[in-house]
């Protein structure tokens, strides 16, 4: 098991963090969905707290926060209190995380809360479009499906699934502890040693692999009734331990990384046609892609399209201004500067990328990388990425073929 201590003596709060190689890619078609609902039987009920009213309850009379969360290739789950009591969430987080006991009469109640929660983002646009934009890229395998699962298969999963899956996830090898903020060093590290000695040491598999193809643009359309369109355009691009990964960065925030980006500037601003209109990337173990979201009117979504590619043609083609690429690189590095002043922030920084790539890069070593990152590499990041034979958009709204978004889809040489 790995441990990791990120020390912020200035801080009021600590947090404690437990991650594990379990997500939705590690799962099969039989079983999709099952990452995230064991992460929510996990509150359910310990040997040590039976019924989840005392895990809840525990957790509020100490002022704490608590959550969990799946992913494509993690989980996890933590807590956050005042700094003198983080030893009591250590504890609590871990019996959580060691001892849960999946009864039969929780399994039932939770089984309509997963298919509720499913419901919710069904009917929740600006989330849906990406899940449906990822298996526009990825298709029928584990990297395509939504992480949530289909009703199909939630309705059927019993307990023997939720103990078998966590058998073979929840080891020592897949498990990082990611303690931040105000605490005892040396009373943490002995507590840890004395609560996860029973951690199963096993052996981890491995997620199968993510297979890439594409000759052609892909479109997506789901009709629904809106007041608004959502749409999510963008394309493949590489994985995680890719050197290029500072620069796509940098070119998703000149592109969509704020107010000041240019398609904010452009969409917004200028054309008014949407609320929200942003760029980001997403770059795992072996698959990664660039999109930009919005939710536009309806009658200039055909003109946002050609903006956005507009855009990205530009980045190809011309360098990034000194005065606009330094503005992108200073926001990039002031928000992450900014969010690790807190310690859950500070715990997800260094645990989501040891949970990853089995190493972390410092946030000085990332901001010197970010601000090493030069307008040629950015343009030639830009040429590798941005090709019709990568382009993929899904859309939500008010359309029933798919036809009139694929002539949109052209780059040009």
């Amino acid at each position: 098991m790995r441990l990791i201590l990120a020390h912020q003596p200035s801080s009021l709060a600590a947090t404690v963090l437990i991650l594990v190689e379990a997500g939705s890619e590690y799962e099969t078609k039989r079983t999709n969905g099952l990452s995230h609902f064991l992460e929510h039987m996990m509150f359910k009920g310990t040997k040590n707290r039976p019924k989840a009213s005392m895990i809840a309850e525990e957790l509020a009379g100490l002022g704490a926060q608590s959550n969990a969360f799946t992913g494509q290739q993690y989980t996890g789950y933590w807590a956050k209190v005042q700094s003198r009591k983080v030893m009591n969430i250590l504890e609590i987080v871990s019996d959580m995380y060691l001892n849960p006991l999946f009864k039969a009469e929780e399994i039932e109640p939770e089984r309509g809360v997963i298919i509720e929660e499913i419901n919710l983002y069904e009917d929740t646009p600006t989330r849906r479009v990406h899940d449906f934009f990822m298996t526009l890229l990825y298709g029928d395998q584990p990297a395509g499906w939504d992480i949530g699962g289909r009703k199909e298969v939630i309705r059927k999963l019993s307990r023997n699934d939720f103990v078998k899956y966590r058998r073979a996830h929840y080891i020592a090898p897949a498990t990082v502890v990611a303690v931040a903020g105000n605490f005892n060093e040396r009373a943490v590290v002995r507590a840890i040693r004395k609560l996860f000695g029973p951690l199963p040491r096993g052996k981890k598999g491995k997620k199968p692999p993510t297979s890439e193809s594409q000759r052609r643009p892909g479109v997506f359309v789901k009709f629904k009734e809106s007041d608004q369109s959502h749409l999510v355009l963008g394309t493949r691009a590489f994985d995680i331990f890719d050197k290029r990964k500072y620069a796509i960065q940098v070119l998703a925030d000149v592109l969509g990384g704020g107010m000041s980006s240019r398609l904010f500037e452009r969409v917004r601003e200028k054309l008014g046609a949407a609320y929200y209109v942003r760029a980001e990337v997403d770059l795992s173990l072996d698959h990664g892609y660039f999109c930009v979201s919005a939710g536009v009117n309806h009658q200039k979504i055909e003109k946002v399209i050609f903006i956005i590619l507009e855009e990205m043609k530009r980045m190809k083609k011309e360098l990034v201004p000194p005065a606009e690429l330094r503005r992108s690189k200073d926001h990039i590095t002031g928000n992450l500067i900014l969010s690790l002043e807190t310690s859950d922030e500070l715990a997800g920084f260094y645990g989501g990328q040891e949970i990853v790539t089995k190493k972390f890069v410092a946030p000085e070593r990332y901001i010197k990388e970010i601000q090493n990152v030069s307008a040629e590499e950015i343009r030639r990041v830009a040429a590798q990425i941005f090709t019709d034979a990568k382009l993929n958009l899904a859309v939500i709204g008010p359309y029933k073929k798919p036809d009139s978004f694929k002539k949109l889809l052209t780059l040009g040489s």
